[in-house]
C-alpha cells in the first residue's frame, strides 16, 4: 500500500543536509512496515532494531556517543556491514534505549553520513517529557492512518484520485454516487493499516469490526503499562467519554460528562498523554477569525477526536447494517462526517485548524482553518440537508477569505460559498 510520506523519506534521503527522522505516530498506523518496505526499495541494506525486543541493545548509546563503537556494536548483532550511504539503520522503539534520541544529535553532528530514521509508538508521549531533546538535530515526520485518498489509491482506483486531487468536479459528476459508496466504506473501516488490508482481502465487515477492537484494546492495555498510576483512571475516563462528547450537537468537550463536578485542571495530564500518543486529535477554539489564528486561539475550549474515524466508529459500536442500509452518514448528528473532515485535513501540514463559537455557544462553525495567510471557514454537513444559519452568520459577520460546505452533495459554486462533497476534501 503506497503511503504519501514515501515521498518525504525519499526526499530526505537525496538531501544534502540530512538529518536523523524521528517518525511519530500512533502504534498501528504501519510504522515499522512503511520504514522496512522504504528500505527495501530505496538502498542496498537494510538494519533494523527493535530496542523493545532486544532489551540487551538498550544500553548502546549509554556509555558515550563514540559513533565508531556504535556502528561496530550494531554490525555485530545485524551480522552486517553498515556502509553509510548505501544501508538504511531503522532503530525501532527508540525511546526504549538509554540516551537513543539524545545519540541522534551526535550521528548528525559527527557522522552525518549515516541515514537513520528512529521511530516508537510511544515516542511522541517520550518527547514531550524529554528535558534534553537534540533540537534542531533531528526532523521530525509524522505517520497518520491511512487517508481516504491513501485507501481509494490502495483499491485501484487511481485515476479518480488524480481527478480529484485536480478538483475536475465536472468529470467527476458521473461517478459521484460510486465514490460516496468508497466513502461510506471508508467511514466503517477507517485508514488503519492492517484493518485496510484485511477488508480489501476478505471484504468482511466483520472482521473489520473484529481487528479495530483488538487495536482499542491494545491501546487500553498501553495505558495501564504506561501511564503514571495516578492519571491512569482519568485517561480511561476521558477514552471512553470520546463517543458522547461528539454525538452532542454543540462538540465542545464537557468535563461533566467525565463524572459530575469534574475539573479542567484534574484531567489535563490525561488529555495531553492521549495527545501525545497520538490517538486523539484536538481543536481548539477560536475567539474570531484573524490571521495569525494562533494569536486568537483558546486552549481552554476545545473539541476531541479519535486518531481514525473507523475506531471511532467501533467504540461507539456501530454495527455492519450501518453501512448496507446507508445510514452512516446520518450516526451521531454528523460526528461520523465531521471526524472523517478533520483526519483528513491534518495530512496536510500546512493547514492550522480551529474551531469557532460566538461567547454564548448559540452559534458554530466546525473548522477555521489558515493556510498561508488565508482564513478558511469548513462547514461539515453528513448528508444532503446543507441549511446552516450559523455558517451564514459567520460569513456575513468575518467575509473570510474562503466559505467551503463539506457535504453529500456533489461540486457546486454558489454565490457566497463553494460545495464540496465529503470524498473531495483531500484536495484542500
Amino acid at each position: 500500500m503506497k503511503r504519501q510520506i514515501t515521498q518525504d523519506l525519499i526526499a530526505w534521503k537525496l538531501s544534502k543536509n540530512r538529518k536523523p527522522i524521528l517518525l511519530r505516530g500512533a502504534r498501528q498506523t504501519g510504522k515499522t512496515w512503511l520504514l522496512k518496505e522504504f528500505g527495501k526499495n530505496e538502498y542496498q541494506e537494510t538494519i533494523y532494531i527493535n530496542f523493545e525486543e532486544f532489551p540487551q541493545l538498550q544500553g548502546i548509546f549509554y556509555q558515550d556517543f563514540d559513533i565508531a563503537r556504535i556502528i561496530t556494536a550494531i554490525e555485530i548483532h545485524a551480522q552486517k556491514k553498515v556502509i553509510a550511504d548505501e544501508t538504511l539503520l531503522i532503530f525501532d522503539e527508540i525511546q526504549m534505549a538509554n540516551k537513543g534520541i539524545t545519540s541522534l544529535k551526535y550521528f548528525y553532528e559527527n557522522a552525518p553520513q549515516y541515514h537513520i530514521v528512529a521511530a516508537g509508538s510511544l515516542l511522541g508521549l517520550f518527547l514531550h517529557n524529554q528535558t534534553s531533546f537534540p533540537v534542531g538535530k533531528v526532523e521530525i515526520m509524522e505517520l497518520a492512518p491511512m487517508s481516504f485518498i491513501e485507501v481509494l489509491n490502495a483499491m485501484g482506483e487511481e485515476r479518480l484520485v488524480a481527478q480529484i486531487q485536480h478538483e475536475n468536479w465536472d468529470i467527476l459528476v458521473p461517478f459521484h454516487d460510486k465514490l460516496l459508496g468508497y466513502l461510506k466504506q471508508y467511514m466503517f473501516v477507517g485508514g488503519m493499516p492492517e484493518v485496510v488490508l484485511a477488508y480489501q482481502e476478505n471484504k468482511d465487515f466483520e472482521l473489520v469490526r473484529k481487528i479495530q477492537k483488538q487495536i482499542i484494546m491494545a491501546y487500553e492495555a498501553d495505558f495501564s503499562k504506561h501511564a503514571p498510576k495516578e492519571v491512569f483512571p482519568r485517561i480511561q475516563m476521558v477514552w471512553n467519554s470520546i463517543p458522547a462528547q461528539l454525538a452532542k450537537e454543540n462538540k465542545k468537550f464537557v468535563f461533566n460528562i467525565l463524572r459530575e463536578g469534574a475539573r479542567a485542571k484534574d484531567y489535563e495530564l490525561a488529555i495531553q498523554w492521549l495527545q501525545d500518543c497520538g490517538l486523539i486529535l484536538k481543536v481548539n477554539r477560536i475567539k474570531k477569525p484573524e490571521i495569525p489564528l494562533k494569536a486568537y486561539e483558546e486552549s481552554s475550549v476545545f473539541k476531541v477526536f479519535l486518531v481514525d474515524v473507523g475506531l471511532l466508529g467501533a467504540m461507539s459500536m456501530l454495527d455492519v447494517s450501518s453501512i448496507i442500509n446507508n445510514e452512516i452518514l446520518n450516526e451521531f448528528k454528523g460526528a461520523m462526517a465531521e471526524q472523517f473532515v478533520l483526519q483528513q485535513l491534518k495530512t496536510n501540514k500546512e493547514l492550522f485548524i480551529t474551531y469557532w463559537t460566538n461567547e454564548r455557544s448559540t452559534a458554530e462553525v466546525d473548522f477555521v482553518v489558515q493556510k498561508n495567510n488565508e482564513v478558511i471557514v469548513i462547514e461539515v454537513k453528513s448528508g444532503e440537508n446543507v441549511r446552516s444559519k450559523s455558517f451564514k452568520f459567520f460569513y456575513e459577520q468575518y467575509q473570510p477569505n474562503m466559505a467551503l460546505r463539506m457535504s453529500g452533495l456533489p461540486f457546486k459554486q454558489q454565490d457566497w460559498l463553494t460545495n464540496i462533497p465529503l470524498y473531495g476534501v483531500n484536495s484542500l
